[in-house]
């Protein structure tokens, strides 16, 4: 069915506590604060409503609301390099090494050694963003790629089969974009770009079990998603209770954002670790393929910026060795 090991992954999650707890702080910080900041909005909104008919005061009270909520919104724009840099990335090296079976230091030092590890293959957050950003442009060309080719069965209603499986396939390349980064970690080359494309095209060369095993954690995490929120949905009721003039839309809007908050500090890092033991199983004692870098180099031009970047990126400009037998999946 899959190719990973569920308890496994549970297994080295609990080994990171530390990063779980900061994804806890950050993510459900982050979800704290925008419901503090539409009540603050929406606050003032009912406030200054009050120089007005009822009318008056609904819709100051409403746009009140949507502004606190935008403020936060453009906050995390802004800090989204910093917490791929810091949060996902630090967790990610740490998870590699633990892959690997080697030693980690335990408690708060987990994530200074973390963020050491990060800081020598990328020496930069927009460095480390850019790549993340190439590797979703080349992903996104592979699953249309695989779209292509499924439109081509003679199959009644493929198209529009082929349609939902795309979408879905879309979703799940969210979990696979950090496993390329995960490699160019466990690589320690010093060049991260090249590190990247070389993780791309055996990515591509093996997307079939790549994508089977993404698709089957989408359905895992974007199902406990749900069920998360429909849990949210009392809480969020009462935060809305809570804001003047009970801005009716915000429970649903807050129960999302809950829900968000567990799938980005919980599940997702169990989606990644999980697929990690796929691709590092996969990939064991691989080369990249010639004819699948060229195939990538002529469908995506993302993947061509990398390859340009990937030539001036580093000290390191040939692809990374292939990878020795190990004990990447326990």
């Amino acid at each position: 069915m899959w190719d990973f090991s569920i308890n496994r992954a549970f297994g080295l999650m609990m080994r990171t506590l530390p990063f779980l707890l900061l994804r806890i702080a950050v993510y459900f910080g982050v979800a704290v604060a925008y419901v503090l900041m539409t009540g603050v909005g929406a606050g003032v909104g009912w406030g200054i409503g009050g120089f007005g008919d009822e009318g008056f005061r609904a819709g100051a009270t409403f746009w009140g609301g949507v502004a606190g909520f935008a403020v936060v919104g453009a906050v995390m724009y802004f800090l989204r390099e910093y917490t791929l840099y810091i949060v996902k990335a630090g967790h990610i090296a740490v998870l590699v090494e633990l892959l690997d079976g080697k030693p980690m230091p335990e408690g708060r030092s987990q994530i200074a050694h973390a963020r050491n590890e990060v800081t020598q293959r990328f020496a930069q957050t927009s460095v480390l963003f850019a790549i993340d950003q190439l590797v979703k442009g080349v992903l996104r060309a592979v699953t249309g790629l695989v779209r292509g080719l499924m439109t081509v069965l003679p199959i009644p209603g493929a198209r529009q089969l082929v349609s939902i499986i795309h979408a879905f396939l879309r979703i799940a390349i969210g979990f696979v974009d950090e496993v390329i980064l995960a490699y160019a970690m466990r690589t320690r080359s010093t060049n991260a770009w090249e590190s990247a494309r070389t993780g791309l095209v055996l990515y591509a060369q093996n997307y079939k079990p790549m994508l089977k095993n993404a698709a089957w954690l989408a359905l895992i995490v974007y199902g406990l998603s749900f069920v998360v929120f429909l849990v949210m949905l009392a809480p969020a009721g009462l935060a809305v209770y809570m804001i003047p003039g009970a801005w009716s839309a915000g429970g649903m809007v807050f129960a999302l954002l809950f829900a968000w908050s567990v799938k980005v500090a919980l599940l997702e890092p169990f989606a990644i670790t999980c697929m990690m033991q796929v691709y590092f199983k996969t990939i064991e004692g691989q080369s990249p393929d010639p004819a699948w870098d060229a195939k990538l180099e002529n469908l995506s031009a993302k993947f061509r910026k990398l390859k340009e970047k990937a030539a001036i990126g580093g000290d390191t400009t040939e692809p990374a060795a292939p990878l020795p037998a190990g004990n990447a999946t326990g």
